[in-house]
């Protein structure tokens, strides 16, 4: 079992918050290298980090198939998941945008919980998922303009991509890997989607990377912020509460990345991109809002 560090009602406002500087620092940091690259250089200092901090540990608690589940959930959240959201947002789309089409997770985990175990879906659900693609086309709307500007149809690809990732990811996490010690949980996971990263890096980009200030310090945030103490908040959350519950936090990410990308880049935050945000977040919170049988 995992044990918080931090006040445990703290910790999902705490990990929304640094969850949503990750496409900040996805924004920062690709002008200076491929998505791959960028995702594997993080890996391998993740990797070696929690490595030194956490030998004794790593290399006695875990069996090897609780090492192949870790594996198997860190390719789905820290390959697909964050290579989808990188190379969409390194193909043009707004770490915004980005952001909001991810945050669809518990509209999807929603839909994957009713298919596959046969939860009830209610009209007020139906209603929330409804809402929800309409907000999301308001949104996309904004981005729509002449061919030249508008970024090409796979960034929407990879950006459905990262959502099944990370909503089969913490699904899968949830199910298989519960209970496991979380630095050798973690450790493996970086490991195995460090090698999956390197193979797609060397096999579709040129690798070169700019070492710029800029850089360093975003690959550092990523690091430490992002890749261990966001990440570790989000293994806690998973353990502690039921996928559903854990899913609705990512419908804060969208509006907290937005205001941060208007901030910090510029980034278009008209009316209409507003109200597809709160529509959204309406729809998501129908979808996930629990029953009264429930409470």
């Amino acid at each position: 079992m995992v044990k918080p560090f931090i006040p445990v009602a703290a910790i999902p406002y705490l990990f929304v918050l640094l969850w949503s500087t990750g496409f900040i620092g996805a924004k920062y940091t690709l002008p200076y290298a491929e998505p791959m690259t960028l995702l594997g250089v993080r890996m391998w200092l993740t990797t070696a980090l929690l490595g030194a901090l956490f030998f004794r540990r790593i290399v006695t608690t875990l069996t090897l198939r609780e090492i192949m589940h870790t594996v198997v959930a860190g390719v789905l959240i820290h390959v697909l998941y964050l290579g989808g959201v990188f190379t969409a947002i390194g193909l043009g789309m707004s770490a915004g945008l980005a952001a909001l089409l991810v945050g669809l997770q518990p509209i999807l985990t929603a839909l994957l919980s009713f298919f596959l175990f046969r939860e009830p879906l209610p009209a007020r659900q139906i209603a929330g998922l409804i809402a929800g693609i309409i907000g999301v086309s308001m949104v996309v709307s904004m981005n729509i303009g002449p061919v030249e500007t508008a970024f090409p149809v796979a960034a929407y690809c990879f950006a459905a991509a990262a959502l099944v990732g990370i909503t089969i990811g913490t699904l899968y996490q949830k199910k298989h890997c519960g209970g496991f010690d979380l630095p050798a949980s973690l450790f493996f996971q970086y490991l195995g989607a460090a090698l999956v990263l390197t193979v797609l890096a060397y096999t579709f980009e040129s690798r070169n990377i700019i070492w710029s200030t800029q850089f360093v310090l975003g690959l550092l945030w990523l690091v430490v912020v992002l890749s261990i103490f966001s990440v570790w908040l989000l293994m806690i959350l998973i353990e502690h509460g039921h996928a559903t519950r854990v899913a609705s936090y990512f419908y804060l990410v969208p509006t907290a990345t937005a205001v941060l990308a208007y901030f910090l880049f510029h980034e278009q935050l008209t009316p209409l991109a507003i109200a597809g945000m709160v529509l959204t977040a309406v729809g998501v919170y129908l979808v996930v809002k629990p029953t009264r049988a429930s409470t």
